[in-house]
């Protein structure tokens, strides 16, 4: 008698989620230095310990393996949530007063920047001669200033901020601030500590659009 063996398939994704995961890793490192437009796909497949076949059956280009990458340094993980459903945006619509809602987004952004930054300032370099890598770059920025879009209006909403400021000033001042070349100034190349920045982006913003501040 054959017993026949049951096909597992939570150990194929899991490994499935586990060659990915090496791709990216090897991904941000070399699209970082050497750079994007110096790193064949080639590299990092050897980089990620997989075959280039592989690498392509997974991401099927390397726009896609950068977009992808891009996405997943922001998150933090590669789950399909939604940024408006993840957590923290909870935790902030819950406050009741508007500095509270910058310190917690403060907190969130010192997380993000941290994971980030170089990721996304090789991307900014490589946008200035890649296509793939400009448009990349293009839609990270548009992105970016929806999402301030929508925490200007949660802000305004919420009461406090100046009344000659309307919900698009609020936004170009929040989108301002969370650049992540800010963050690489002061944190990576000034030697700042995560807490200063956290209350330099509070004060600045606060002074900037609540009404009252100093």
């Amino acid at each position: 008698m054959v017993v026949k063996r049951r096909y597992d398939s939570s150990r194929r994704q899991e490994q499935a989620r586990q060659t990915r995961r090496a791709i990216l890793e090897a991904a941000g490192r070399l699209f970082v230095d050497p750079g994007y437009a110096a790193t064949p796909l080639t590299s990092v497949a050897v980089e990620a310990g997989v075959a280039v076949q592989t690498l392509y059956a997974v991401f099927g280009s390397k726009r896609q393996l950068l977009s992808q990458l891009v996405d997943v340094t922001l998150a933090g993980d590669d789950e399909p949530v939604a940024l408006p459903d993840r957590p923290f945006v909870a935790e902030i619509r819950a406050l009741t007063d508007p500095r509270a809602k910058l310190t917690r987004y403060a907190r969130h952004l010192a997380e993000v920047n941290a994971r980030q930054a170089q990721v996304m300032l090789a991307l900014a370099g490589a946008a200035t001669a890649d296509p793939d890598a400009a448009e990349i770059w293009r839609k990270n920025v548009d992105d970016r200033r929806r999402g301030m879009a929508m925490f200007a209006a949660e802000l305004v909403g919420t009461g406090g901020v100046r009344p000659d400021l309307g919900v698009d000033q609020v936004a170009d001042i929040l989108w301002l601030a969370q650049d992540v070349r800010n963050f690489d100034w002061l944190v990576r190349q000034r030697g700042w500590a995560i807490e200063q920045y956290q209350r330099w982006y509070v004060d600045t913003v606060s002074g900037a659009i609540i009404a009252g501040a100093e």
